[in-house]
């Protein structure tokens, strides 16, 4: 596992968790650092836990005509990826559109009558200790953060305290039905799942999480070369930072980690930690 990490770079961040808090750490820099789109899973959470307080309605229209709050965290309202132009019919595409989750900011705002930075803040990165987590930025890209903060909200996802059971189900599961879309970097996936702001392996081949996660692994990459994934059939994720842009290097040594890191399940290597 350690020569894997070393492919990434020396700085390079990686760690997993399990349902029960169990960690381990291969390489480690406590320093912050840049979350890309993974900081959606923040951004999701937050909406998530404003939908089980009755304070933002997950089918409340939001972004174009025909669109919900739903919709907007499923990538499939029709916008584009960075603009305000709509490419498609709502539920027709699973268009990926970082704007969909700034109108998701606006919206959480509007409803909670405090700024969304201050509703994430309060809603997920206080109560999972995350607390060298900048929010600030793009609510769909530009966050950071640590690796122990990240691993804290793997485990949130593994074993969820912030939402209920069921609203973890409902989020974690396909939307919309199998409809097709581009998944960044892996281009065309006929269907592309996604949940309520977590991207759903499926049967997607190739993917950035390994051959021996299941379908249901969830998650999120980042263009800065962060990831995190859960894995809820095996109770494990899996969470990788480091200043390397996401390129061909991701594809093919991020699978590898995935497989290597599930195979072991915690033997060997690293140092484990409540």
């Amino acid at each position: 596992m350690t020569a894997l990490v070393e492919q990434w770079g020396p700085d390079a961040a990686v760690g997993a968790v399990d349902g029960t808090g169990n960690r381990v750490v291969w390489s480690d820099d406590p320093s912050t650092y840049p979350l890309a789109s993974v900081s959606k899973l923040i951004t999701a959470l937050g909406c998530l836990v404003a939908a089980e307080e009755g304070t933002l309605h997950l089918d409340a229209p939001a972004g174009p005509q025909g669109s919900t709050v739903r919709h907007l965290l499923a990538h499939a309202s029709g916008l584009d990826f960075d603009t305000t132009k709509v490419l498609a019919a709502v539920g027709e595409r699973r268009i990926y559109s970082n704007t969909g989750f700034e109108l998701l900011a606006e919206e959480l705002e509007v409803a909670s009558g405090i700024a969304w930075q201050d509703y994430l803040r309060e809603a997920v990165v206080e109560p999972l200790g995350m607390s060298h987590t900048l929010i600030e930025g793009s609510p769909a890209r530009s966050f950071s953060g640590t690796l122990s903060d990240l691993l804290a909200l793997g485990s949130e996802l593994l074993s969820p305290t912030l939402i209920s059971k069921s609203t973890w189900r409902e989020a974690t599961s396909a939307h919309f039905g199998d409809i097709d879309g581009v998944l960044p970097g892996f281009g065309t996936q006929r269907p592309n799942p996604w949940g309520l702001g977590f991207e759903i392996k499926g049967a997607k081949s190739p993917h950035w999480t390994g051959r021996l996660n299941s379908a249901r692994a969830f998650g999120h990459f980042g263009s800065s070369g962060a990831f995190l994934w859960v894995d809820p059939d095996l109770g494990l994720s899996l969470v990788g930072l480091g200043r390397r842009d996401f390129g061909d290097w991701a594809l093919e040594l991020w699978p590898r980690l995935a497989d290597t890191v599930i195979g072991e399940r915690f033997a060997g290597g690293g140092q484990r930690s409540r």
